[in-house]
């Protein structure tokens, strides 16, 4: 029992000078960058261009980039050698740094390179992944991290969104293309002027793709038509375009009739899980004009159209029932310089931060949407989805911070 002279000393004790404490600082962590040479198919970005890198070396960070990885987006190697990089001309000697960078997940043989413990951000493609590529990964202890799935303030995946803004875009491009006489079209001119009727552009989907398509054909002058199954999405669209545009969910009546005058319909769907719902079925695409274009950005997974195959760079289109289908996965490979300085913006904040705050086990623990981009911690596979689909066991990483 606390008698009254007890407390009292207690309380004249809490009046004596304390001991003042201080937050402990973090020690900086000098982060060793390693940029190969990107080698999937048609993959012209490079994830970090030289005023990024710039940047990163002015802050004591040291970056190895490969001979040539900045040749498809247009940046030369004096342009990464005056930024402070330090050019090697192989593969082998860029995977001894700590931290690989890169745009498309290592392949076989790029694993084969890498160093046990090793971090590795790039981004996961999940729909074309096989079950080795991540037990090769498990067996060097690499911590992983999907580009793709990290997020921002606003828990949104703004890589994706800023890759969605730039595939919405350039579609619109590219069926402007695909409409004139020179690429065997019917020789319109997307948009409209006076006198003439605008072209018409259905957009399947309100995400970002979306809506940056929508922009850009409202912006030519065309007659645009968004359709999606989220009210909410169709609002969000119209709010952000800033005008009304006709909008619709996947009503097969309204759908159908839109198809039969459409002039280009651009598939922008994006699935959460798996791949893409089939939303136009073959029969409906015989509904439409002949000439018309098909654009599916969705094809990297599975595409919205039923009569949609996977074409590449080369050889973009393919005509069926009369109409021509682009079905190009990584749109945004298509315009490498802009995409690589948009991923640029993205990653040096990230790196910086991470050399700031101590080292990536640091940012992992602090940072919850860096932390929804890690797969694989150390060596565990920290993905409940991925270890579902591919029969892998899995941890969950909040419950594996402790060993950070």
């Amino acid at each position: 029992m606390i008698t009254a002279t007890d407390a009292f000393k207690s309380f004249k004790g809490s009046l004596l000078p304390q001991e003042e404490m201080l937050e402990v600082s973090v020690k900086k962590n000098k982060l060793f960058i390693g940029i190969p040479k990107e080698i999937s198919f048609q993959e012209n970005r490079v994830a970090l261009g030289p005023s990024s890198i710039s940047v990163l070396v002015n802050n004591g960070h040291r970056v190895v980039i490969e001979r040539g990885a900045g040749t498809n987006a247009n940046f030369t190697d004096k342009d990464f050698s005056e930024a402070g990089a330090e050019l090697v001309d192989d593969a082998k000697s860029v995977y001894k740094a700590n931290l690989i960078v890169k745009v498309a997940p290592p392949s076989t043989d790029e694993i084969k390179l890498m160093q046990s413990g090793q971090t590795l951000v790039s981004s996961l493609q999940l729909s074309t992944q096989k079950k080795e590529y991540f037990k090769k990964l498990q067996e060097k202890k690499i911590t992983a991290i999907a580009w793709d799935f990290i997020k921002d303030e606003e828990d949104i995946l703004h890589v994706v969104r800023a890759m969605g803004e730039i595939a919405g875009s350039s579609s619109i491009l590219i069926a402007s293309r695909y409409l004139r006489v020179t690429s065997e079209g019917p020789g319109i001119l997307l948009g409209g002027i006076t006198g003439v009727s605008p072209t018409s552009v259905v957009i399947l989907g309100a995400g970002t793709v979306g809506e940056y398509a929508a922009r850009a054909a409202l912006g030519l002058g065309a007659n645009v038509k968004v359709f999606d199954d989220s009210v909410f999405k169709l609002r969000r669209l119209q709010n952000s375009v800033g005008q009304r545009v006709f909008t619709s969910t996947f009503q097969p009546k309204d759908l159908i009739k839109a198809l039969r005058r459409s002039d280009v319909v651009i598939g922008a769907i994006r699935a959460q899980k798996g791949q893409t719902p089939c939303i136009v079925s073959d029969e409906m695409v015989q509904v439409m004009k002949p000439g018309s274009v098909i654009i599916d950005v969705s094809i990297d997974q599975g595409g919205c159209f039923e009569t949609s195959k996977v074409t590449d760079h080369k050889k973009p289109v393919y005509n069926k029932y009369g109409i021509t289908h682009y079905c190009v996965p990584n749109i945004p490979s298509l315009v490498p310089r802009t995409a690589s300085l948009a991923l640029s913006n993205i990653f040096s904040p990230i790196l910086l931060t991470m050399g700031e705050g101590g080292g990536v086990n640091r940012l992992i623990k602090s940072n919850g949407g860096i932390r929804n981009g890690v797969y694989i911690l150390k060596g565990a596979l920290t993905n409940q989805s991925i270890g579902k689909m591919y029969n892998l066991p899995s941890k969950d990483i909040e419950l594996l911070l402790s060993i950070l």
